[in-house]
């Protein structure tokens, strides 16, 4: 079972007795590239830290899994990472028995940071349950279509609200978009190789010993709420320029109905459809 904990950019997986709670982006070290700008800003990584262990504290949560981009820098890493990742990393375990970071795209030559014991897991994903949890820049797998929920990161999902005299108001949110089970089912096994033997459901079975299920796929909001993200509402439908569509290749395909997906704050409050917040 998935719970959405309002009104932090964070969930909690129930499987039986454990519970495991999914958190997004991070980008430990963003501020490090304002630094080179010319732009002073003081490292956010204790105060993320905080946050995140005054809700493990508050859940209690037998595991942690992190959606990719734990640090910010995409192939290199900075000095201050050296020093700010490994002791972030050290106090959790304080706090949680086992951790796991599903690769993003930042996360290149991370691995001599972490102490021991955190397990790295594909860009794939991963399943936890009945849940299927991947980063969003690349194909999951095809074995997560055994999952009836999808969860990703990646995307950094904010609505831009701007009032007659253009003021703008950023707001981080969860999208919720439902799935057409086949078609994603379809593209994912061409995209792994896997030609289509007879039905897409036997090819699955046959290959990866799954029943297709995914019926919706969360978007979360990233866990660096000082960030910033990608304003959803801004963007243009699918049917326009590649380059501005939602990024990630599930989201652009045609599997997913990005443009009815529904919009919540963190605080819960639905904004309604994508479609609806592009007209206002």
């Amino acid at each position: 079972m998935l719970k959405l904990l309002l009104p932090h950019p964070a969930a909690l997986i129930k499987t039986g007795k454990t519970e495991t709670l999914v958190i997004a982006d991070p980008h430990l070290g963003w501020e490090l590239a304002l630094q080179e700008k010319g732009i002073h800003v003081p490292s956010q990584t204790p105060r993320i830290l905080q946050k995140l262990v005054a809700l493990l504290s508050e859940q209690k949560p037998d595991a942690l899994v992190i959606l990719g981009d734990v640090k910010y820098t995409v192939v290199t890493t900075e000095a201050g990472e050296w020093h700010d990742i490994p002791e972030f990393f050290t106090e959790l375990r304080n706090h949680v028995k086992s951790i796991a970071i599903v690769r993003g795209n930042h996360d290149a030559n991370l691995e001599p940071l972490l102490p021991e014991n955190i397990r790295m897991l594909p860009a794939t994903g991963t399943i936890i349950g009945d849940v299927g949890l991947f980063h969003g820049h690349k194909w999951p797998s095809p074995a997560l279509l055994g999952c009836k929920t999808l969860v990703m990161g990646h995307l950094h999902p904010v609505v831009v609200f701007r009032d007659p005299a253009s003021f703008k108001m950023t707001r981080q949110v969860w999208m919720k978009a439902t799935c057409d089970t086949e078609a994603l089912a379809q593209v994912l096994l061409q995209k792994h190789g896997v030609k289509v033997e007879g039905t897409v459901e036997a090819t699955l079975q046959k290959h990866y010993n799954v029943t297709p299920k995914a019926m919706q796929i969360f978007m979360m909001p990233s866990f660096n709420d000082i960030l910033g993200g990608r304003p959803v509402n801004e963007t243009k439908p699918r049917k326009t320029l590649a380059s501005e569509a939602l990024i990630g290749p599930v989201l652009r395909s045609k599997a997913v109905d990005v443009d009815n997906a529904e919009l919540y704050l963190l605080d819960g409050t639905y904004l309604g459809t994508l479609n609806m917040l592009r007209r206002l």
